[in-house]
């Protein structure tokens, strides 16, 4: 097939390519469960493949992950190509596979510092003071440089100034023990979830999804989701930090003729479900600004009021297949994805909408200076590649050939927040107590000095000097944290346990 800067999606009267120099401006591929999404993303991310371009998709039902293997030549296939006046060639392309599990794909990590706090608490269902204890946990772990790169490292600090509310509240703000024991109850749920597997080290780095195969193609990344999708929080969450960890680190680069990495969102509505104002205003700011990155974001949803309008508008490619209009609902959906298209005077485009058999869409997309083309009904291009799953198998075989085997695969757990903060509180990270010395600082004492203005001025000698004994009132308090400290390690795996149980009969970096 001849690289003449374009993508085939289709034919109407006449071929529906998808220009590569404007693929960075994003996409929409809105339908019906079962009128043919899959295939068109599957359609797209060949032709992005095919041009050097890399691709990240989300593998909800595990059907793309047959993009690694060659087409079969079905008659459908075939018969679906000549109607389109090409010649059906089967075609496979290189693919990593990654999951956030670690089960069917390499494993894909973040640290707590790289997720952020407003993320973590989309993530924790968190209401604004629960966030604002959040954001004090962060700020006190930057300003005494202390790693959060896991779960235990986030319940540390929490913990802690939860132990020291009543010297940090007059610098920081409040901090109850209402809201703090509320983000551990949400920290434990999501670890419940196999959430943890999540945050960690090695981290993804992100230019691992941005490589060419030996023969300039771009390679395909596939995180299976299917499991992912049990925690959809978990899910949205991730790719939105995917997409913020791409904006932050790339350089600009204006606009390129071909984009240096497509992303495809799958079920989209999840992203947007339930998100606060703050939320929704960050992913419209990345949305609007990636672009400049040379980054294409393509939305695949059912419906199209899934999107917000301040997103919506900036999605200037749109494959829409049918949608039922059987609810008053489902009534407003056909009329809005109608009403954002180009109208084609030839084309009742409402009526169209409920109309379109599987393997049919209306499509509409940028050319020449940015404008959208005249909405057409066409017939979508088939696959090359393998439509439906791999088996295991192969899927194993893929990922022994990535490249990636060993960087991932094992967890690193190196020394961190949790650590730090045990050993200022005369503790092992195991719980044991630290020996006795009378050389070094001040330990914990010292530390909430320095956030609150400064080292504390500790005499020479007597009562409260490095040499001297405490007052007896700090002496209890010091004495009391280690003990606390001590029975929460020492009993951490029987708490968890009992907790789950409680739970159950109720209910039923890298920088």
């Amino acid at each position: 097939m001849a690289d003449d800067g374009t993508i085939l999606i289709g034919k109407s009267e006449k071929p529906e390519v998808l220009l590569l120099k404007l693929a960075n401006r994003h996409g929409l591929v809105t339908g019906a469960t079962g009128t043919g999404k899959t295939v068109t993303l599957q359609v797209l991310a060949e032709g992005f493949a095919r041009h050097g371009v890399p691709v990240f998709a989300a593998d909800i039902k595990g059907d793309l992950s047959g993009i690694a293997a060659p087409g079969n030549s079905k008659p459908p296939f075939v018969k679906r190509a000549e109607e389109l006046g090409v010649k059906y060639e089967p075609d496979q392309f290189t693919t990593v596979f990654w999951d956030v599990f670690g089960e069917q794909g390499h494993p894909v990590r973040a640290t707590i510092s790289e997720m952020g706090p407003l993320l973590l608490a989309r993530l924790l269902d968190l209401n604004d003071t629960q966030e604002g204890v959040l954001n004090i946990a962060f700020r006190i772990a930057d300003e005494q440089k202390l790693l959060l790169l896991d779960l235990k490292d986030l319940r540390a600090i929490l913990s802690f100034i939860a132990e020291n509310a009543q010297e940090l509240t007059t610098k920081y703000g409040n901090v109850t023990s209402a809201s703090v024991g509320t983000i551990q109850r949400a920290l434990l749920v999501l670890e419940n979830q196999k959430g943890d597997l999540f945050f960690g080290e090695p981290a993804l780095d992100i230019n691992d999804l941005m490589k060419t195969d030996r023969d300039g193609r771009g390679i395909v990344n596939i995180m299976a989701a299917d499991k992912l999708m049990a925690n959809p929080r978990l899910y949205a969450t991730f790719l939105l930090w995917l997409l913020s960890e791409l904006f932050e680190q790339l350089p600009e680069v204006g606009d390129l003729d071909k984009p240096k990495l497509v992303f495809f969102f799958d079920e989209a509505h999840l992203l947007f479900n339930g998100a606060p104002k703050a939320l929704l205003t960050a992913v419209e700011q990345v949305v609007r600004l990636i672009r400049s990155k040379g980054v294409g974001v393509y939305f695949v949803t059912q419906n199209p009021l899934d999107i917000p309008d301040t997103v919506l508008a900036q999605l200037g490619n749109r494959v829409q297949h049918a949608l039922r209009a059987f609810t008053p609902r489902d009534q407003k959906a056909v009329r809005a994805a109608a009403e954002t298209f180009r109208q084609n005077p030839k084309i009742d485009t409402e009526q169209a909408i409920t109309q379109l058999a599987v393997g049919e869409a209306l499509v509409s997309t940028l050319e020449g200076k940015g404008s959208p083309t005249m909405v057409e009904r066409c017939l979508i291009a088939p696959p090359m590649a393998q439509v439906g799953p791999i088996t295991p198998q192969e899927r194993t075989q893929c990922m022994r050939a990535s490249g990636f085997t060993g960087k991932y695969d094992t967890m690193v757990d190196r020394d961190s927040a949790y650590e730090a903060l045990m050993k200022r509180k005369g503790m092992n990270a195991d719980g044991s107590l630290v020996e006795a010395s009378t050389e070094g600082g001040g330990g914990i004492l010292d530390t909430i000095g320095g956030w609150l203005g400064g080292p504390k001025e500790r005499p020479k000698t007597g009562p409260g000097s490095r040499g001297g004994p405490l007052p007896q009132s700090m002496t209890e308090k010091i004495i009391t944290s280690a003990a606390r400290s001590a029975a929460t390690s020492i009993g951490r795996q029987v708490g968890n346990a009992i907790l789950r149980g409680v739970l159950g009969s109720l209910t039923g970096g890298r920088r």
